[in-house]
């Protein structure tokens, strides 16, 4: 009865681009928005792998609950909203495995219910692969400020990979973060690291967050120290929830970016990964830039 649901719900939906169109390079497409603005002194960053609300608690739970990749379960929505009681005490939101609206949301655009239940005024998904009412697995963000700019990226490698860059404050001197979601394989992995290094290049103040992955030793001999990004200090492990003992979702931030209070938030066992946060200083140079041509600051 099962899979003859999901063969109804994708025949139905079937008109539907799939996402499935190989990308073997990157690919940017960019969203510009009007508005910009900037908080007074530091921002609050999390970054999260929120498994579209399925709540997997325990190894088993992958066989056990794979069901739960079709149909909604009863929580899903509830998981949604204590993810919302969650990310309302930051800033700055990097999620990953967010799911746009399909049979297993109650189709529910998790990312928008989201933004609503925790106030934040500018929100962006970014749709990585769309299997239509099967699933649409996004990469999401949730900031209290808006960009000046936003690109989606779609990374090298088999499809379903992206990474969002959004840049805050002015062009002259931007604070650029990205969000992303890479590959389980390393060669591919480090092919996805080379392309974001290469995005992140031109700027000095910048800070690349999400679900990598791979343990810290697998960045210190990537791509990415040829940018001189430091990961964020600390015991920060992860995965899996019930019992963490990887570190695989990481914040890095260029040696310009002042980074504190980094830490993982233990409690929060509404994922098969626990979410990772910090704080950092919005620097001096951005926020006079953004002064310079006059864009609206908020306290």
């Amino acid at each position: 009865m099962l899979m003859e649901r999901a063969r109804n719900a994708y025949q139905n939906w079937k008109t539907r681009p799939s996402g499935f169109l190989l990308a073997r390079e990157g690919h940017r497409r960019t969203r510009r928005v009007r508005e910009v603005s900037l908080p007074s002194d530091t921002l609050k960053i999390l970054s999260f792998n929120i498994q579209a609300g399925i709540g997997t608690s325990r190894f088993r739970d992958y066989v056990t609950g794979s069901w739960k990749h079709l149909v909604a379960h009863p929580r899903s929505v509830e998981i949604i909203e204590q993810i919302a009681d969650v990310v309302r005490h930051f800033d700055v939101v990097g999620l990953q495995e967010v799911d746009g609206g399909s049979l297993r949301s109650r189709n529910l655009n998790q990312l928008v219910h989201l933004a609503s239940l925790a106030d934040f005024p500018f929100w962006h998904q970014q749709l990585n692969r769309n299997l239509g009412r099967l699933g649409q697995f996004s990469n999401g963000l949730l900031s209290r400020m808006s960009p000046y700019a936003v690109e989606d990226h779609i990374l090298p490698g088999l499809p379903g990979r992206g990474a969002i860059v959004i840049k805050f404050g002015h062009p002259v001197e931007p604070l650029v973060v990205a969000v992303c979601h890479l590959a389980l394989g390393e060669k591919m992995r480090n092919t996805q690291l080379a392309y974001l290094a290469d995005l992140l290049r031109p700027y000095r103040y910048s800070l690349i967050m999400g679900d990598f992955n791979c343990r810290p030793e697998h960045l210190t001999a990537s791509p990415l120290t040829d940018l001189g990004l430091v990961l964020v200090e600390g015991d920060l492990q992860t995965y899996p929830s019930w019992a963490p003992d990887r570190h695989i979702d990481h914040i890095l931030a260029t040696p310009e970016l002042q980074v504190r209070h980094s830490r993982v938030l233990e409690d929060c066992l509404l994922s098969d990964h626990l979410p990772l946060a910090t704080e950092i200083r919005i620097p001096d140079a951005v926020r006079a830039a953004s002064l310079e041509h006059r864009l609206p600051l908020i306290d």
